[in-house]
């Protein structure tokens, strides 16, 4: 099946689609490969198609590039497409709906896959990527979908119960993990850590510094995490050399850490006695306490927002090295170095009947998990071959941890109903159920507004 046909839908991201572009224009593997780039904004499309006819060009990839403005005319005799979109302009959508509960005195501790701003999200996502995938079913029904975009879980759950294309999601927060288990470890098992590290917040400052301590970690650790996307907890945790057990070390090693370090993973973790992977900024937004106007848990576990103001300017600066390295007027050498977030993995070896151990895979649930309900995407390790990918099987969570994950699974799938059917009612009980909600009027007042402020978005509910 090598070469292959590839879609990019999404490409013209500053960040993930040029980590996406070199990788699979710099692996042996996909050499006289079919590359099709797709994105709306033709500015950023050209700029990225310049850009790989250069990537092509110096690392003799043989590749036969396309661009495309329209995801149409790309899919015919794809084998995979690549997913990674976001109803624009991201950070303003992600800001208001953040903003739009606090009119009715509903913080939220982070407003993206959980909580009243992970319905927001998910029912604006979810209208285009439908519409990909039945275009996926006329033009290439075989192909797999490699999903990147959020919320992970309500995404793939849309895809797998509403049309009959093959998903599995793919995310890198397993490597917080990584990096938090590291740091405590770091003295036990020479990984060096550099200072300036506060937390699990993504910021530009921050981010460089934790990778560091994950390249180190993971050649030193394995960890075998299970539960939901940005949900998932440590089940356990290796020396990859000796493979001896390091969580009662781990867990003493957290414990001697600095308490104002991750309060509110440090907390779940006591309470529930498995290590929750995510970190504060995405654990906070599948749980009940941490929204409460009272007590103001956010100020307790110091969780901070996203910073759309940030985030923003570095995505004009993104595009900006882009054209810069389209025109040859900056190195690609860095490029060598960019990490695939497992799309090339996952083509390579099904493509290639390879095998590979991937550290976390978004998949509906057949059994990996045992006490989670069948059918459900849950996020398990998975081998890839060239058969398929198939999930490691974990047997059971512990019970409280499972419960929290079916309520959050419940709360899902009925944002997925809604969004696929433009039904009120299914997205007044996603609102309802959420744990971060506790009045039915609240529930229907914030619904209301959304419905309304993002009506151009969300036609179904207005048909």
């Amino acid at each position: 099946m090598l070469p292959t046909k590839i879609v990019v839908i999404g490409a013209g991201s500053a960040s993930f689609g040029l980590n996406t572009l070199a990788t699979l224009l710099r692996s042996p593997s996909l050499r006289g490969s079919q590359l099709a780039l797709v994105d709306h904004n033709p500015q950023s499309l050209h700029l990225v198609g310049q850009l790989a006819q250069r990537l092509n060009r110096q690392w003799d990839s043989q590749v036969q590039l396309s661009t495309h403005t329209n995801h149409v005319e790309a899919l015919n005799g794809a084998q995979f497409v690549i997913l990674s979109i976001e109803v624009a302009p991201r950070e303003a959508l992600w800001r208001s709906d953040y903003e739009i509960p606090l009119r009715y005195g509903m913080r939220q501790p982070y407003a993206e896959n959980g909580g009243p701003g992970g319905f927001a999200h998910a029912a604006r996502n979810i209208g285009p990527v439908m519409q990909i995938v039945k275009d996926m079913e006329k033009a290439c029904p075989e192909a797999w979908l490699i999903n990147f975009t959020n919320p992970m879980t309500r995404i793939c759950d849309a895809v797998a119960r509403y049309s009959k294309i093959k998903v599995v999601g793919l995310c890198h927060q397993i490597l917080v993990g990584y990096c938090l288990v590291g740091m405590a470890l770091a003295n036990d098992l020479d990984i060096s850590v550099p200072p300036g590290i506060t937390g699990s917040h993504s910021s530009p400052v921050e981010n460089p510094l934790r990778d560091q301590v994950v390249r180190q970690a993971i050649h030193r650790l394995t960890i075998q995490a299970a539960g939901l996307n940005h949900f998932t907890w440590m089940l356990d945790v290796r020396d990859r050399h000796t493979g001896a057990n390091l969580y009662p070390l781990f867990a003493r090693r957290w414990e001697e850490m600095d308490a104002a370090f991750e309060p509110l993973t440090r907390r779940v973790y006591q309470a529930f006695g498995v290590f929750p992977i995510p970190g504060d900024e995405h654990l906070c937004e599948y749980l009940p306490w941490v929204s409460h106007p009272l007590t103001r848990p956010w100020e307790k576990y110091q969780l901070s927002l996203y910073d759309w103001d940030i985030w923003d300017a570095r995505r004009t600066q993104g595009l900006e090295q882009i054209e810069r390295m389209a025109k040859g007027a900056e190195s690609i050498d860095h490029l060598q170095d960019t990490d695939s977030e497992g799309a090339l993995e996952m083509i390579a070896n099904l493509a290639g009947a390879g095998e590979h151990y991937h550290l976390a895979v978004n998949l509906p649930n057949t059994g990996q998990i045992a006490n989670l309900p069948i059918g459900a995407i849950v996020e398990t390790p998975a081998v890839v071959t060239g058969a398929g990918v198939q999930s490691v099987a974990v047997g059971a969570l512990p019970e409280a941890v499972a419960e929290l994950c079916r309520r959050e699974l419940l709360v899902g799938s009925l944002c997925v109903d809604a969004a696929v059917h433009g039904d009120r009612q299914a997205a007044l009980q996603c609102l309802l159920l959420d744990p971060v909600i506790g009045d039915i009027d609240l529930a229907r007042q914030i619904l209301d507004d959304y419905l309304e402020t993002y009506r151009q978005h969300l036609p179904q509910f207005w048909q």
